[in-house]
């Protein structure tokens, strides 16, 4: 049995899903102070002086800080059934479908999130590796759970599957931060094109 590796944003999708599902969740005092306190981290992103993680980390506080844990995951579940199958790559899917056939493991592996990324998963029979939302007493803290997993997605793949015991692992991926789970990768396919 084989091990398929599969980002999410950008690979199997045709854009950036969090962003997406940030704005259809933001209150309107949010989306205001958005522009303030999020412009200037976007504005450094898009001119490679911030990081992925940075800004999904600040966004993330201001977005969910203090909001009820259950009105997010009844969002996310939405988000998965309405939105997500109209911004689906039709060959990201065959290649996923291909996997399932042979037999293979397939994991969603993303920095996006488990309240959207989970019911979509289970719909399509993965296994999934993505942030997940902290929250204390009852309300959301605007954090991850455990941290940003962006960055960790190749430490998180060795801590969850024994590499070892499968035949040949299988990664596809977009972004710089794919590149460690692409590494760990027999056969790589970076944007759409085989690179292994």
């Amino acid at each position: 049995m084989d091990l398929a590796l599969v980002d999410f944003d950008h690979t199997v999708t045709t854009c950036d899903t969090y962003s997406r599902f940030l704005r259809s969740l933001a209150t309107p005092a949010q989306l205001a102070a958005a522009r303030w306190r999020i412009g200037p981290w976007l504005a450094g992103y898009r001119l490679g002086l911030v990081s992925a993680t940075a800004l999904r980390v600040r966004v993330t506080r201001l977005a969910f800080a203090d909001r009820d844990p259950e009105e997010i995951e009844v969002a996310g579940e939405r988000y998965a059934a309405e939105v997500l199958p109209g911004l689906l790559r039709p060959p990201m899917m065959e290649r996923i479908a291909w996997h399932h056939e042979r037999g293979d493991t397939v994991a969603l592996v993303s920095a996006s999130l488990d309240v959207y990324l989970r019911p979509w998963c289970e719909r399509h029979g993965l296994e999934m590796v993505c942030n997940r939302l902290e929250s204390t007493g009852g309300r959301l803290t605007g954090r991850y759970l455990g941290g940003d997993r962006g960055a960790h997605k190749a430490a998180d793949i060795r801590g969850r599957y024994d590499l070892a015991s499968f035949r040949r692992i299988h990664a596809y991926g977009d972004s710089r931060e794919d590149r460690p789970m692409l590494a760990l990768a027999h056969e790589r396919w970076y944007r759409g094109r085989r690179i292994a």
